[in-house]
């Protein structure tokens, strides 16, 4: 009974490729790669401009391969929902972006299982704290801001219609 094959890799959401690391990887298992990439490419579209965490787990017995995709990581996610490049070297001071409220919600929902927390608030305080890393405002404050109103209640309604909904 062979062993099964793990390859990890970081692949552009989309846009996997045969090459380095898994091509090299698959191959000698028997399974054909682009049949690997094709189901990698399909499972990460969403993520197009992103990196995206994969796992191959392929067994060269019988053949088959699962691929097991990781949300890309929090701050890359605000990135893209704030617009820009890349986050600030300067997170306290400054600012490169500013995102409502509802795209912090929209960023939670995407890393729910990822997130270390039972309450969806605290949830969001997390996300919040990722956005001030990256010097991204939330609703025009800054994320120390943000989070004071979400320890004051302010968002409360919001997150009880999101919860609702999700």
């Amino acid at each position: 009974m062979g062993d099964k094959v793990e390859v990890s890799a970081l692949v552009e959401g989309g846009k996997a490729n045969g090459g380095p690391p898994i091509g090299p990887a698959i191959g000698p298992t028997g399974i054909p790669t682009m049949q690997v990439v094709n189901a990698i490419n399909e499972k990460t579209e969403g993520f197009k401009g992103l990196k995206v965490p994969v796992t191959i787990i392929a067994d060269p017995e019988d053949k088959s391969f699962e691929i097991v995709v990781s949300t890309p990581m929090t701050s890359a996610l605000l990135i893209r929902e704030a617009g820009v490049q890349k986050g600030s070297s300067e997170p306290t001071t400054d600012y490169v972006g500013d995102i409502k409220f509802d795209q912090v919600l929209k960023v939670v929902k995407m890393k729910i299982d990822d997130l270390n927390a039972l309450e969806t608030k605290t949830r969001v305080k997390t996300v919040m704290g990722s956005a001030f890393s990256c010097g991204i405002k939330i609703d025009g404050k800054t994320a120390g801001e943000a989070i004071q109103d979400l320890k004051d209640g302010e968002y409360d309604d919001k997150i009880a219609e999101w919860e609702a909904q999700n």
